[in-house]
C-alpha cells in the first residue's frame, strides 16, 4: 500500500494535469473552427457553449459509473481523450480536405464539424467526478491533505467568505471540506493554466497541429501515471486485491450483489489490459509526433492547404503544392506554386505554373498579377495628385514593399505603417519579393512604422493627400478594425483638401453582400464620391487585356477625371479604357448595415 499522502499530492497533480489539456482542447478546437469557417466570435462562443454543454451531461452521467472501479472508469477516461481529441481534430480537417458534393446539406457539415467538441467535452465531464470520488475515498479523515494546501485552502475560504458577507448572509462551517473543494482548486488552476500556457506558449511557439498531439500525450501520460502509482489500490481492476475477490467469490461468496461487483471487476480488467495496450502505443506514437513536431506541422498542413488553397476555382482546374509556411506574431504566410491543369474556364492556361503568396486565408500575390495590382493600387489614383516630394503619401500594409517601389518612382514623401515587423523584415531579402520592390526600403524619402494602421491614425497629426489601403480582405475578425466605419472616419479626417484615399474592394457582382457593406461603410464615415476601376492585364497572351482587380478611389467631395493633365504615363497607355471611368456619389443600400467596431457587420464581412 502507498504512502496515504503520495497517494494524495499524485491525484492533485493529476487533477491539476487533465483540467489544463480539458480547458487547452476547448480553445484548440475553438481556434481551429476559426480557421476552417472564419468567424473568431461565432466560433469560440459556439465551441465554449457547446463544450460546457458536453461537460455538465458528462458530469452529470458519471454518478452512473461503477463505484467500485473508479480507477479503471478514470483510466478508460483518459485513454478515450487520448484517442478522440486527435482524431476529432483531424476529422475537422477531413471535412475541409476534401470536395463534399453540394447535395450534402450545409447544416450537416456544420453538425458533423462540431460533434469533437461535444464528444471531448462529455469525456471530459467525467473526471472531475471520479477524481473526487477517490479523493474522498483516500482523504476520509482530512488528514491526507498537504498542511500547505490546507492552510491556503482555508485562508482563501475565510477571505471569500469574509467578502461575501457584505452583500450576503453567511454561517461559516467547521470541520473538514469535502475532496470537492480541493478537487475543484486545483481544477481552476490547472484549467487557468492551460488557458495561459495555449495561449502564449504552445499556439504561438509550435502551432495548432502540434498543441493538440501535446495534450492528447499528456492524457496518456496521466493515464500511465495512474496505473502505475495506484495499480495495488482494490478498487484498481489489476490489482491483486480485485483478482482475490473475484477467487473468493468463485465459491464463498456470501451475496449475489458482491458476486456480480466481482464479475463486473473481471469484464473491466480484461477491457483496461487492451486500453493499457493502446494506451502505451497512443502515447509513444504522440512523443514521436511532438519530437517532430516541426515536421509533423509542416506535413499535415501542406495536406490540407494544397487540397484547399485554390478552391475558388472548379474541381481540378489547379494543383497546388506548398513550398514553405511559417507564422509570425499576426498571420501564417503560406508560399506555395500553382499549375492550371487546363480542366478549368481559362484552357489557355493549360500547364502554366506561377508562385504565389498567400497571408493566411486571402492570396496576397501571385506571379501573373503583381504587377497590375501595384498599378491600379499606385500608378492609376497617382493621376490625382501631383508627384514630388511636397506630395505626402501614407500606405497602411504593403509589408512586402511593393507599393513603396511603384511610389518611389514619383519622388513622393512616404509615410508607411504595418503590423506585421516580421514579415516586413523578411521580404526585405527574400527574392520573391526582391524581384519586384528593388529594396524600397532604402528609399531616402520613406518613413516605416511599425504599428497598427487604426491606432497610428488615431495618434498622428499629419494630414495626406494620397492614403493607399494596401490590406487583405475582411476574412477574420482581426482585420475587421481596417473596414469599420472609425477607421475609415479616420482616414477622410487626415486627408489634405484635395486628398483621396485608395483601397482594393470587393466586386459587387462577385461579392455583392460584401461590397454593400464596405459601401455603406465608407459612407457613413463621410466619403459622398467614389471612382471605381478595373486593372486589366493579357494574363494568357491572346492579345485581349482580361480584368484582374477592381479599385476605389474616395474623397469628400469633387475630384478631377483620371485622364486630365495629371494623368500618369501608365494612365495615358489605357486612355481608352481610363477615360470611360467617371467619379459617382456613394451609393447607399438598404437593408445592410454598415461595420462599426463595436457593432461590427459580421455576419456578412467574416462569417459566411
Amino acid at each position: 500500500m502507498s504512502d496515504t499522502r503520495t497517494d494524495t499530492a499524485t491525484l492533485l497533480t493529476l487533477t491539476f494535469v487533465v483540467s489544463f489539456c480539458s480547458f487547452a482542447y476547448e480553445f484548440v478546437y475553438s481556434e481551429l473552427l476559426t480557421v476552417m469557417y472564419g468567424g473568431t466570435v461565432t466560433q469560440y462562443v459556439i465551441t465554449v457553449g457547446l463544450y460546457f454543454f458536453s461537460l455538465g451531461i458528462g458530469a452529470a452521467l458519471s454518478d452512473d459509473l461503477d463505484g467500485a472501479n473508479l480507477g479503471g472508469n478514470f483510466f478508460r477516461t483518459e485513454v478515450l481523450l487520448a484517442a478522440a481529441a486527435p482524431a476529432g481534430f483531424l476529422l475537422i480537417v477531413g471535412l475541409n480536405s476534401v470536395r463534399i458534393p453540394q447535395a450534402v446539406p450545409a447544416e450537416v457539415i456544420w453538425t458533423v464539424a462540431r460533434l469533437p467538441v461535444v464528444v471531448v467535452g462529455f469525456l471530459s465531464g467525467f473526471e472531475l467526478p471520479l477524481l473526487t470520488r477517490m479523493f474522498d475515498e483516500l482523504d476520509d479523515d482530512g488528514s491526507a491533505t498537504p498542511s500547505w494546501l490546507r492552510t491556503a485552502g482555508t485562508r482563501i475560504h475565510d477571505f471569500v467568505v469574509a467578502a461575501v458577507g457584505t452583500l450576503w448572509t453567511v454561517e461559516r462551517t467547521e470541520g473538514r471540506r469535502s475532496g470537492l473543494s480541493v478537487i475543484l482548486a486545483m481544477d481552476y488552476v490547472g484549467g487557468l493554466a492551460g488557458a495561459v500556457v495555449y495561449a502564449r506558449v504552445l499556439y504561438p511557439g509550435i502551432g495548432l497541429i502540434p498543441t493538440i498531439f501535446v495534450l492528447a500525450l499528456l492524457n496518456g501520460v496521466a493515464a500511465l501515471v495512474f496505473v502505475a502509482h495506484f495499480g495495488e489500490w482494490s478498487w484498481w481492476p489489476f490489482s491483486d486485491a480485485g483478482a482475490s475477490v473475484s477467487a473468493a467469490t468463485g465459491g464463498n461468496a456470501t451475496d449475489t450483489t458482491d458476486s456480480a461487483r466481482a464479475d463486473r471487476s473481471l469484464s473491466a480488467a480484461r477491457v483496461s489490459k487492451a486500453l493499457l495496450v493502446v494506451c502505451l502505443l497512443l502515447t509513444a506514437t504522440y512523443a514521436g509526433v511532438v519530437a517532430k513536431h516541426d515536421a509533423a506541422d509542416e506535413r499535415l498542413s501542406q495536406l490540407y492547404l494544397e487540397q484547399q488553397i485554390e478552391n475558388e476555382y472548379p474541381p481540378g482546374a489547379m494543383r497546388a503544392t506548398v513550398t514553405s509556411q511559417e507564422t509570425t506574431a499576426y498571420q501564417h504566410v503560406i508560399r506555395y506554386n500553382r499549375t492550371w491543369t487546363g480542366t478549368g474556364p481559362n484552357p489557355h492556361f493549360d500547364g502554366r505554373t506561377e508562385r504565389c503568396l498567400r497571408l493566411g486565408a486571402a492570396v496576397q500575390l501571385c506571379e501573373s498579377w503583381a504587377d497590375s495590382y501595384h498599378e491600379g493600387l499606385v500608378d492609376v489614383p497617382m493621376s490625382l495628385v501631383d508627384p514630388g516630394p511636397d506630395t505626402k503619401v501614407l500606405v497602411v500594409g504593403g509589408g512586402d514593399w511593393i507599393a513603396i517601389d511603384h511610389l518611389r518612382e514619383y519622388g513622393v514623401t512616404v509615410d508607411h505603417v504595418d503590423l506585421d515587423g516580421e514579415f516586413m523584415r523578411d521580404a526585405k531579402t527574400d527574392p520573391f519579393f526582391g524581384r519586384w520592390h528593388d529594396d524600397a526600403y532604402e528609399y531616402d524619402r520613406l518613413n516605416t512604422t511599425v504599428a497598427d494602421g487604426y491606432r497610428y491614425l488615431q495618434e498622428t497629426n499629419e494630414t495626406y493627400d494620397l492614403v493607399l489601403l494596401d490590406v487583405p480582405g475582411a476574412t477574420d475578425d482581426d482585420l475587421l478594425t481596417l473596414y469599420s466605419t472609425e477607421f475609415y472616419r479616420s482616414v477622410r479626417t487626415h486627408l489634405s483638401e484635395d486628398g483621396v484615399a485608395v483601397t482594393w474592394g470587393y466586386s459587387p457582382d462577385a461579392y455583392p453582400e460584401h461590397h454593400k457593406a464596405f459601401v455603406n461603410t465608407v459612407g457613413a464615415a463621410g466619403f459622398t464620391n467614389e471612382l471605381s476601376y478595373w486593372v486589366r492585364e493579357d494574363l494568357d497572351d491572346d492579345g485581349e487585356t482580361e480584368r484582374v482587380e477592381q479599385f476605389y478611389v474616395l474623397a469628400p467631395g469633387e475630384r478631377p477625371r483620371l485622364t486630365g493633365d495629371g494623368a500618369t504615363r501608365y494612365v495615358r497607355a489605357r486612355e481608352e479604357h481610363y477615360a470611360a471611368v467617371e467619379w459617382r456619389a456613394v451609393p447607399h443600400y438598404r437593408g445592410v448595415r454598415e461595420n462599426s467596431i463595436f457593432h461590427p457587420n459580421y455576419d456578412i464581412l467574416v462569417d459566411t
